[in-house]
């Protein structure tokens, strides 16, 4: 099958391109720098519908994975590249003739800052969105669940919180935060929270390219199905990554307010770099969001290959050989815990 994966730069693109080209896929990556895969690659801009349309040529299959993602930034920035972009990827979609299209969105599309306990994939609520770019996000699948039709399956997928060695979304920036200090606990720290490991986020992708005419029309939220306290999953990654893990605890509703102050501030100033904390954040690591995994695993006909634990194995590995001399932690120290705390 000729596949095209938009934003196959990062961790996670690159994981599912590097899948679809090891199972014998003939695929192109669209992007706008080089990502050294070893396979046909485009170069452009996904707000440009002109370069859209160059990388859809001969295309069967679209992973869409091309996005902005961060804690700031403004409206304009994200309706651009996560709203304008799908547009322009539905539109280049339709004219090339490609009949299966998956859409890589995010659970927080549908989080409205209540806890989500055993949850589905509740609809996306752009009004009532708690970020910049989840509101954008549940625009984009909006839009994109709109264009299923005959002829062109589209399939909207919902990965939680991907990590995975050399990530930079979520584990670089926990482990960032904890080397300096500056991670806290919010709340209890005992809040449930799932995620989902890379590579088995990006067999599920490929899954929904399969089954795009089973699937077709339906958001799926895909997670490892493992939830575990936040605080346990906090110290299970800076122990692998071998940073010492936060202890210290904020009240959810102080951590909150800060949040609200600091994103008035970074956006009124336009800084670029991260700010401590964000209202979605504090929501993210203060409330429960894990989800019921049965239907998705049953329409998909997939399951997760690598467990939590051995996930946390492959992190400490990495991390030991990107710097030894940082990581005072060993894999066994982290196997000795079964990947997580006692």
């Amino acid at each position: 099958m000729r596949v095209l994966v938009t934003g196959a730069s990062g961790m996670f693109g690159k994981a599912v391109a590097t899948a679809l080209i090891n199972r014998g896929d003939d695929v192109t990556v669209f992007q706008r720098s080089r990502s050294g895969l070893g396979c046909r690659e485009i170069l452009g801009d996904i707000t440009n519908p002109d370069d859209v349309a160059r990388s859809v040529d001969g295309i069967d299959a679209i992973v869409h994975m091309a996005a902005r993602v961060s804690p700031i930034g403004s409206p304009r920035a994200f309706e651009d590249v996560n709203v304008g972009g799908s547009a322009n990827i539905v539109a280049a979609a339709s004219r090339a003739g490609v009949t299966r299209l998956v859409n890589v969105s995010s659970p927080s599309v549908a989080h409205v800052g209540a806890p989500q306990v055993g949850a589905g994939a509740s609809p996306a609520e752009p009004l009532l969105a708690r970020s910049r770019y989840a509101r954008s996000k549940a625009k984009a699948e909006i839009l994109m669940l709109e264009a299923d039709r005959p002829g062109l399956a589209v399939v909207s997928v919902r990965p939680h919180l991907v990590w995975g060695p050399g990530g930079t979304q979520l584990v670089e920036r926990i482990v960032q935060r904890a080397r300096a200090g500056r991670m806290r606990l919010v709340g209890s720290g005992a809040a449930l929270v799932d995620t989902i490991y890379v590579d088995n986020a990006a067999n599920a992708i490929m899954a929904a390219i399969d089954r795009a005419e089973q699937a077709h029309g339906r958001a799926l939220v895909i997670s490892n199905g493992e939830p575990r306290p936040v605080a346990e999953l906090l110290r299970s990654i800076c122990l692998a990554a071998g940073v010492e893990p936060p202890t210290r605890h904020l009240p959810l509703g102080v951590t909150k307010a800060l949040g609200g102050g600091a994103e008035l501030l970074w956006n009124g100033l336009g800084l670029r770099r991260d700010p401590p904390m964000t209202r979605f954040l504090a929501e993210q690591l203060g409330t429960a969001h894990w989800f019921d995994q049965r239907a998705t695993r049953q329409l998909l006909q997939w399951e997760p290959s690598i467990s939590l634990a051995e996930g946390l194995e492959r992190l400490a590995t990495h991390a030991q050989q990107r710097r030894p001399e940082e990581v005072g932690l060993s894999v066994d120290s982290v196997r000795s815990t079964g990947g997580a705390t006692q």
